[in-house]
């Protein structure tokens, strides 16, 4: 079965051009349209699409809300937000949300497209770009994180290492590539390091990594 997709966006060339090479794609198809938020939500309850790709900035209800209101639906339809490198104020905000992935719309429409794909198959995926700005905003609001290290216990060298991919970036499939693993067996250490860190996303294990000096800012 396709991957079926609803697109919300005030902007009618950014749908038409996602939807133009969705086109050509066979296991992914656009089931519906919005211009906003609200009609982004109403679509989703009707449709109940396996991923819904929201612009952060809409009229009337923003992508944030139209994401906490689907994310609070308990349904299936997974969320990526699409921003620019200048709505970094909203990050924050739309990963608390619920949104399973944060993408810029500067990427290339394929890259878009391959994260739709990841999502869609219960994975989470942050632009890197994204990733550092989230690292760097975060420093910047608790600066005392850079004097206090945090220290990693309870942990294996092989969660060590996964925690360090995921605080750069990288989705479970990009870290099975790397460590040579089934992504089954990334998402498996993925799920027994947000039980041990305590971590409530993948975010959250983003900081963590942070925190625990495994990546920085520039990294």
């Amino acid at each position: 079965m396709p991957v079926r997709v609803v697109l919300a966006d005030d902007q009618q060339l950014i749908r038409t051009a996602l939807r133009m090479v969705i086109a050509d794609i066979e296991d992914v198809e656009v089931v519906g349209e919005a211009a906003n938020g609200e009609e982004a939500v109403t679509l989703t309850a009707e449709l109940s699409p396996d991923v819904v790709v929201v612009d952060i900035r809409m009229p009337g209800m923003d992508g944030i809300e139209a994401t906490r209101r689907i994310t609070a639906g308990g349904g299936v339809s997974r969320v990526v937000v699409l921003t620019t490198f200048d709505d970094d104020d909203y990050v924050y905000g739309a990963l608390r949300a619920g949104a399973s992935g944060f993408l810029v719309k500067d990427m290339a429409l394929d890259d878009i497209i391959g994260a739709v794909r990841v999502v869609a198959a219960g994975d989470a995926l942050i632009a890197p770009g994204v990733t550092r700005r989230l690292i760097r905003d975060f420093t910047a609001l608790r600066p005392e994180h850079a004097r206090a290290r945090r220290e990693l216990r309870g942990i294996t060298d092989r969660e060590r290492e996964v925690l360090t991919l995921v605080g750069t970036g990288l989705s479970n499939t990009e870290i099975a590539e790397r460590l040579f693993i089934s992504v089954a067996t990334a998402k498996t250490y993925l799920t027994r390091l947000l039980s041990k860190l305590d971590a409530r996303d993948r975010v959250q294990l983003v900081i963590i990594a942070y925190e625990a000096g495994l990546v920085s800012v520039d990294r």
